[in-house]
């Protein structure tokens, strides 16, 4: 293997090594770790130690030092939910640092990507239904946590178009509008929120589920088995369609997942038409957000689409 200790700075391979030594009872030395290509916010690398398995690390410097205890209450979350399945794989949280801890940290299982297997799409889809039968309690989560580098607020409701708007909409468009992206799109946006109990009424009968909450393409991948391995959740409990709006942007899953997916969830009428575009309209947002102005036109593209079906 290539790759040494020197790649992590000295404050956190002392942290991940006290943490590996206390979880399995004797001690532990990082032998060797090599970075991770893919991640576009935090730094990532593999790393091995005189342990017979190896781990994943992330780790960052600066303000958003509680995003990787967010992060692990999502896995654990996912992990939880999704136990009695044997289609799709969360890895394991290991550790993480608290947020007062520089850099902050985050040690998870190491899964390494494989090939698809002939029914990785129906197997992520037949699974992605499952996750989505556990929902409990109230549209939100019991903490804030992050979409991207975003804050995303989860206040606990009881009314799924009230929670969408204050909690997903509203914020994104302050900051997209505090940046000038949304100019000469106020009176849309004022009826969309007059509107929204109307476009979403019919999913409220489903009642709210545990979504991953940022699924798309780059955050799902194929593990040694050829199944699916989800990473990188935002998770939330909401309706389970904001999944598979957020799936079909961004070059959209295969058909098989969407076939599985709908043979045991079936979708209520209306999602194509309208719900599909409102629940696209939050990602949107974060993009416009996150990447600036060459997603303006697709937001204001998906809100005139969701106006359309009045």
């Amino acid at each position: 293997m290539a790759g040494s200790p020197s790649t992590l700075p000295s404050a956190l391979r002392a942290a991940v090594e006290e943490t590996l030594s206390s979880r399995a009872k004797r001690s532990v030395e990082i032998l060797g770790a090599e970075p991770v290509t893919g991640g576009c916010i935090h730094q990532t690398a593999r790393v091995w130690t005189n342990l017979p398995e190896d781990f994943f690390l992330k780790w960052a410097q600066g303000p958003l030092s509680d995003v990787f205890a967010a992060e692990a209450d999502g896995l654990n979350a996912l992990r939880g939910s999704t136990r009695d399945s044997a289609d799709l794989t969360v890895p394991e949280v290991v550790g993480y640092s608290d947020a007062e801890a520089k850099p902050a940290w985050l040690l998870l299982e190491y899964i390494p990507r494989g090939s698809p297997g002939r029914d990785y799409a129906e197997r992520l889809g037949e699974a992605l239904a499952v996750l989505h039968e556990t929902g409990q309690g109230r549209y939100g989560w019991p903490r804030s946590n992050y979409i991207g580098s975003l804050p995303q607020a989860n206040t606990p409701m009881n009314d799924w178009a009230a929670f969408w708007w204050s909690e997903r909409l509203e914020p994104q468009l302050v900051m997209a509008s505090g940046n000038g992206w949304l100019a000469g799109l106020e009176r849309e946006w004022a009826t969309l929120e007059l509107e929204l109990p109307g476009l979403l009424g019919a999913a409220e009968e489903d009642g709210p589920s545990v979504l991953h909450g940022d699924l798309w393409s780059g955050n799902v991948y194929p593990g040694p088995d050829g199944g699916p391995v989800l990473v990188d959740p935002a998770v939330y409990r909401g309706h389970g369609e904001v999944d598979l709006a957020m799936t079909e942007l961004f070059g959209g899953f295969p058909r098989g997942f969407y076939s599985a997916y709908e043979g045991r969830r079936p979708l209520r009428d209306g999602y194509e038409d309208v719900r599909r575009h409102v629940y696209q309209l939050y990602p949107l947002l974060v993009h416009v957000n996150l990447f600036g102005g060459g997603y303006v036109n697709g937001a204001a593209a998906a809100l005139r689409c969701a106006l359309a079906s009045r």
